[in-house]
């Protein structure tokens, strides 16, 4: 079955190539021009993966991802035309997966769509091979729910941050780069900006970590990248 993406734009001419070039690659798309109607369509519509422009009327687009997030984990990839750093970080901090500034190459948007989607499978395939929990202490990553929680309560990580907590989980004491990182949880390797990584990490350890000033999980080693507590290990 292809996979769908809700496409939301307020320039018709831009959702067009959007729509003509995913289609060609064989997804199913549906479109929206507002915000509103992107809110109603991502939600009642379940798409896979949702393109969604920053500046839209009624409702702009980071209005729309934050009340997303609060229904649903559907990987959200922004579209703005801004340059501004501080928007694309409000973006991510908001809960979007990834953003591509305007003007953007159509190859660009399909080959992060693709990275996006092919987690999506990579974790679904791999949920009927890992049975086994990740248990450090009062933290434990169910793999066969895909289920994060600690102290007995659900934390509630979007598809990234699972994916980013549980690999580093996986290999706890081991320095990851934010270039690493991108390429083995994003998927891709050159497309990717490393400040995503160190917002999904901040998103992670707000949900996470008790003590904010005292990090217990996911630690930084300055100037190289972040890692996994290994004292956890074995609690």
């Amino acid at each position: 079955m292809a996979s769908k993406i809700l496409i939301v734009d307020d320039e018709p001419n831009i959702v067009d190539i959007l729509k003509a070039n995913l289609e060609r690659e064989g997804y199913e798309t549906i479109e929206a021009y507002d915000g509103e109607v992107a809110l109603k369509k991502g939600l009642e519509e379940a798409p896979d993966l949702i393109l969604l422009d920053c500046m839209l009327p009624l409702m702009d687009g980071f209005e729309v991802c934050r009340r997303l997030r609060h229904k649903t984990n559907v990987p959200i990839i922004m579209l703005t035309a801004k340059t501004e750093e501080i928007d694309k970080i409000v973006g991510l901090e908001l809960g979007a997966d990834d953003y591509v500034t305007k003007p953007f190459s159509v190859r660009e948007v399909i080959a992060r769509v693709k990275a996006q989607l092919r987690r999506i499978n990579y974790t679904e395939s791999d949920q009927v091979s890992q049975s086994e929990k990740l248990e450090f202490g009062d933290l434990i990553i169910d793999q066969a729910a895909y289920e994060v929680t600690l102290a007995g309560e659900v934390i509630n990580l979007t598809l990234r941050e699972y994916e980013l907590l549980r690999f580093l989980a996986q290999f706890p004491g081991q320095v990851f780069s934010r270039e690493t990182l991108l390429e083995k949880v994003w998927g891709y390797e050159y497309f990717g900006d490393v400040r995503t990584v160190d917002v999904t990490i901040r998103r992670t350890r707000e949900k996470l970590e008790p003590d904010q000033s005292n990090y217990r999980y996911i630690l930084t080693k300055r100037g190289v990248g972040y890692y996994f507590n290994k004292e956890c290990v074995g609690e």
